[in-house]
C-alpha cells in the first residue's frame, strides 16, 4: 500500500488522522506480540492527545470495611489532605503520544523499546518539538530502543534533527531539511566503554512503500518492525476503498 496523506483533502475530509494513528499503533502491537517478541516480553499501545494530565487519587481509592462494637461493618472514611496553594505555576508542554511501548515482564513490567508515531501537535511549535525530543532522549539515555515515524504532511519539521541537536551532536547526523516525512530507528549501545547510538534513517515519500526497521530491545537484541505490512492492514480495514 503506497503512503497516503490523511492530513489533506480528499482523505482528511473522510477520515480522522487520530483514528488512523491509533489503529496503526494497534496493528504494530499485534504484529510484535503475535510474531516477533520473545517470551516474557509484550507490547501495548499508549495514546494521549492534547497534554491532558490529571491527578485524581480518588480514582484509585479503596475503602476497607472495619468491624463496629456491635458486630456490624463500618466503612473507614479515608483522611483527606489538601496541600496549600502553590507558590508558583509555570507553563508546560505535555506532548501528544501515539506510541507502542514494549516491556519485559521479568521482575515487573520494564520498558525496553518504544515506537513513536509523530502527531501534528508534536511538530507545532519550538516548545512542542523540544518536548518530543526530550522524551525520546530520555528513553535513549536509559538504553531503551526507539523508532520514530513521521507521516504528518500538514506541518514541516524534522524531529530527528531536533533530537540530534538536543543530544549536542553535529549536523553530520542530520537528515536533509527537505525530509519532512521519515522513519528512524535508534539503538543505544555501549562498546569498549563508549556510549553510542546506532541510527537507521529512512526518508518516506507519498505514494511509495514503507521500510522495515529494526526495533532494538534493551537487553534482548532487536526485532523487525514491518511498517509496510502493518500500514497496509490498517489502510485496507480503515480507509475508504478509493482513498
Amino acid at each position: 500500500m503506497p503512503l497516503l496523506d490523511p492530513f489533506h483533502p480528499p482523505l482528511s475530509q473522510r477520515r480522522h488522522w487520530e483514528s488512523f494513528h491509533s489503529a496503526w499503533a494497534t496493528a504494530l502491537v499485534d504484529s510484535l506480540n503475535e510474531q516477533w517478541l520473545p517470551e516474557g516480553y509484550f507490547a501495548e499501545e499508549v495514546v494521549t492527545v492534547g497534554g491532558r494530565v490529571e491527578i485524581d487519587v480518588a480514582t484509585f481509592e479503596e475503602r476497607a470495611p472495619a468491624a463496629t462494637s456491635n458486630g456490624g461493618i463500618a466503612t473507614i472514611v479515608p483522611k483527606i489532605w489538601t496541600p496549600p496553594s502553590s507558590a508558583l505555576t509555570m507553563p508546560a508542554v505535555f506532548p501528544d503520544t501515539f506510541a507502542v511501548h514494549v516491556y519485559s515482564s521479568e521482575g515487573g513490567p520494564t520498558l525496553v523499546g518504544s515506537i513513536e508515531l509523530i502527531s501534528p501537535g508534536n511538530k507545532d511549535r519550538d516548545a512542542h518539538r523540544q518536548a518530543f525530543a526530550i522524551k525520546c532522549a530520555s528513553y535513549l539515555h536509559q538504553g531503551v530502543g526507539v523508532v520514530i515515524i513521521d507521516i504528518v504532511t500538514s506541518r514541516h519539521a524534522n524531529l530527528h534533527n531536533e533530537l540530534v541537536a538536543l543530544l549536542r551532536q553535529p549536523p553530520t547526523y542530520h537528515m536533509p531539511d527537505s525530509d519532512t516525512l521519515y522513519a528512524v530507528s535508534y539503538r543505544p549501545a555501549t562498546r569498549d566503554d563508549r556510549n553510542e547510538i546506532d541510527l537507521w534513517p529512512h526518508a518516506l515519500t507519498l505514494g511509495q512503500a514503507l521500510p522495515t526497521l529494526p526495533l532494538a530491545l534493551k537487553g534482548a537484541g532487536a526485532v523487525p518492525l514491518d511498517l509496510e505490512a502493518t500500514y497496509d492492514s490498517v489502510c485496507r480495514r480503515r480507509l475508504p476503498a478509493d482513498g
